[in-house]
């Protein structure tokens, strides 16, 4: 039996995520797998046509309402239930969007909903972490019931751009949409840097950078690496920087190919939200921090010498490569 397979889009400023290039991926896993993805927007053209190019995407479904200008997850439901029926899996991301918005669809279908699938055992069976990830549970859903799920983008390659686009279809939904919510404004810091959660590279730096003023060395470094900063919760907890920027099962799961760790200890969290990266680069006073279990590379020494050392280095070599 075939899995017909429903993506719901992310997307910000005209701009797919690239997530679902991942939740593609995992799509991709299920057993005879249709693929079609849901672009919901007041213009959804643009993002349609990234969607569109990515291999294995059978159809796009292009939803645009003026009230999906803004991603509100109590608007977006109702539409995506109403284009579910023909659907057996309904997949969004383990992001804040797709954590928000899930639920919502799985509620309105009157279904269960699994969450961060990390593996496809058969077209009903998923595994999923549990216990910060300290298990693997092993889940399995009942015969005739659709499946409405997240998908722990950080387990999952992204697909490759298709050779030949999808077909990109304009729908329309007769779903009632609440009036009890209303977008009001967002405030998002403007970053210069790649997204945590898409990064190749990530430089973090946890308690021992001692300081906000501090970070500056990371995000030097990070400028040399075309790479994205995070931070252990202890380094957020202090002030040092932001709460978007923390890395961990509290923070973002982020699996880059280079994750360099500065001044953390490498607490179960936050080793929780790193365990998908491809080499891990510790840096650390400390040669028995629990860090160095898991870093493929270690440097014990002082991080306030060895990141200036590091930042020449790189510096040299860009001027050689100039």
């Amino acid at each position: 039996m075939s899995s017909k397979v429903l993506i719901v889009a992310e997307h910000a400023d005209g701009r797919l995520n690239p997530a679902i290039a991942k939740c593609m991926r995992c799509a991709r896993t299920l057993p005879d797998a249709q693929v079609s993805v849901a672009v919901l927007a007041a213009d959804g053209g643009a993002v349609a046509a990234q969607a569109a190019a990515l291999e294995g995407v059978a159809e796009v479904l292009r939803v645009d309402h003026p009230a999906n200008a803004h991603p509100i997850a109590s608007i977006l439901a109702p539409q995506v239930a109403q284009l579910a029926p023909p659907f057996t899996h309904v997949l969004g991301p383990t992001t804040t969007f797709g954590k928000d918005l899930m639920p919502r669809v799985a509620a309105l279908l009157d279904v269960p909903q699994i969450s961060d699938i990390m593996a496809v055992v058969n077209a009903r069976c998923f595994r999923r972490p549990i216990y910060a990830a300290n298990a693997i549970a092993t889940v399995e859903v009942a015969a005739d019931t659709k499946i409405v799920a997240t998908v722990r983008t950080a387990s999952f390659e992204a697909v490759a751009a298709a050779a030949t686009p999808a077909a990109v279809r304009a729908v329309s939904t007769t779903a009632q949409l609440p009036t009890y919510t209303r977008f009001v404004s967002v405030s998002a810091p403007h970053a210069d840097r790649p997204d945590l959660q898409s990064a190749r590279r990530i430089i973090s730096g946890g308690r021992g950078l001692g300081s906000a003023d501090n970070f500056a060395l990371l995000y030097r470094v990070a400028d040399k690496l075309g790479a994205a900063v995070g931070a252990s919760r202890a380094a957020v907890d202090a002030g040092y920087v932001r709460n978007e920027l923390q890395v961990g099962q509290t923070g973002k799961i982020v699996a880059p190919e280079l994750y360099i760790a500065v001044g953390i200890s490498g607490a179960i969290q936050h080793l929780t939200g790193i365990k998908d990266a491809r080499t891990i680069v510790a840096i650390n006073k400390d040669g028995e921090a629990p860090i160095f279990e898991v870093a493929d590379i270690g440097l014990v020494g002082d991080l306030f010498e060895i990141l200036p050392e590091l930042e020449r280095l790189l510096a040299a070599r860009q001027a050689r490569a100039q």
